[in-house]
């Protein structure tokens, strides 16, 4: 089962990320590659969201369930219905002396096993990518405005 782990480390507190995080349904405001997140219930410390995101071309659509941990900054995700056969994974934000690492680690399965070998890499990819742009433009939104904040 293919795995991609992407981390970027920003200059902005912990908390601002978290906050920007948290926010995903204005993702698409000033993500090209996210084009639409909907709450579809949210609860103290979990949610259940409908995403839908372009990846090199194509539209992947998914919900997933997310187990909030506001303490650890960590959110946990499962799909509950999707495109993809599996997908699972977390969202991390951790202080480091560094400044703040935010992390995304997914696991997915395609679901043709037929095709795996030749289909694997390329999502894999594709998601590499993806998850390394989303990953950056959170920081940026956070940098920006933890900058506004200060003024």
């Amino acid at each position: 089962m293919p795995i991609v782990k992407i981390q970027h480390t920003t200059e902005a507190p912990a908390d601002q990320v978290w906050r920007v995080l948290l926010d995903c349904e204005v993702f698409p405001s000033y993500m090209e590659e996210v084009l639409e997140v909907t709450i579809l219930r949210q609860g103290s410390d979990n949610r259940l969201s409908r995403w839908l995101v372009l990846l090199k071309g194509s539209e992947l659509n998914w919900e997933e369930l997310e187990h909030i941990n506001h303490t650890t900054r960590r959110i946990e995700f499962d799909q509950t219905e999707g495109d993809l056969a599996y997908f699972t994974g977390f969202w991390q934000v951790a202080e480091t002396s560094r400044g703040t690492n935010l992390e995304l680690h997914v696991e997915f399965d395609i679901g043709i096993p037929l095709m795996a070998d030749l289909l694997n890499p390329v999502a894999t990819r594709a998601l590499e990518d993806n998850s390394r742009a989303i990953l950056h433009q959170i920081g940026q939104r956070a940098s920006t405005t933890s900058m506004r904040r200060s003024s």
